[in-house]
């Protein structure tokens, strides 16, 4: 019943922060204008912050370690190469940069299947696990940043402005075409998954513990994998990286409620994410005038909790 009673805490501060941020300023003038830009501001906010609290809960789960999020996949830095790539080899005037439907699918496309031949030629060796698996995925990333930071280099300054626009993540000017299209998907990962919630409570036993249980691991984490590279590939795609979001979110929720059963801890999660994006909006707008850009702030935050966890371990 604890769990319950935060869980309906956490959505009442969700849905208090969400009519703030739609009705401040709002009257019998201006209604429609600000209902149509900050309508989808919110639900694209939502849907970032639930899809990165999710995979990030499923990744810690399966990699038994609370530092860890689906960035060490490489997965951002994957993003930031092929915009950078398209830009270098084609131009910034070319359609698949100009248009934001094309360049979503685009990039989607190829970030679930760099996902999928990595995970499936991984796995293919028993004595492969997932630890090996993250340290490849290091390799990849670091090796998509360098790649992208050549190019950035060597194109126009003009253009480098449009790559350097995909950097950081903004809320601004969402296209509700690309909106719809990540809500379909979404909504079809969480119908898939939802079957799998029990066994996520098994995987956080550990390997040994879960196989022992009956449990296919490496089956199963499979699957989960490519649900992560999924979700983390929508969310980067609609609004850019956030790097420490997950880690910050997904941390805050398992503190917060205390409990090993997943049903309450991706709500949680989901929930504190939301309330971290919705919240730290309105502070960007309403306090600090767009002086800076919301990614920035949870970053900044983000990193700061990272150390914190980082010597909590070390002490532990």
């Amino acid at each position: 019943m604890k769990c319950k009673r935060k869980i309906i805490f956490l959505s009442a501060i969700s849905i208090v922060l969400v009519m703030l941020f739609i009705c401040l300023g709002i009257n019998s003038n201006n209604w429609q204008y600000i209902l149509s830009r900050r309508v989808p501001t919110v639900i694209a906010m939502i849907l970032t912050g639930g899809t990165i609290a999710f995979s990030s809960m499923i990744f810690q789960t399966i990699t038994n370690n609370r530092i860890l999020t689906p960035n060490v996949l490489g997965l951002d830095f994957l993003y930031m190469f092929i915009q950078t790539a398209v830009v270098f080899l084609l131009g910034s005037t070319n359609i698949n940069i100009t248009n934001n439907n094309i360049n979503f699918v685009i990039s989607v496309s190829l970030m679930v299947i760099f996902s999928i031949v990595l995970f499936k030629v991984l796995f293919k060796r028993e004595s492969n696990n997932i630890f090996f698996l993250l340290l490849v995925g290091l390799i990849f990333g670091t090796l998509f940043q360098s790649l992208s930071s050549f190019m950035q280099m060597l194109i126009d300054p003009n253009e480098f402005a449009i790559v350097q626009g995909k950097m950081f993540a903004s809320f601004n000017n969402i296209n509700t075409e690309i909106l719809l299209i990540s809500i379909v998907i979404v909504l079809l990962i969480i119908v898939y998954a939802y079957d799998y919630m029990k066994i996520l409570d098994v995987l956080s036993l550990g390997r040994e513990q879960a196989i022992n249980l009956g449990v296919d691991y490496d089956k199963v984490t499979q699957k989960m994998l490519i649900i992560i590279s999924i979700l983390v590939s929508v969310s980067t795609a609609l609004v850019g990286p956030i790097t420490f979001l997950g880690l910050l979110v997904v941390n805050l929720a398992r503190e917060f409620i205390n409990t090993y059963k997943h049903r309450y801890l991706i709500i949680a999660s989901v929930l504190i994410s939301i309330i971290a994006l919705i919240g730290g909006q309105l502070v960007i707008e309403r306090v600090i005038n767009f002086n800076t850009t919301l990614s920035v702030i949870i970053n900044f935050v983000g990193g700061v909790y990272f150390i914190y966890l980082l010597l909590k371990e070390n002490r532990t």
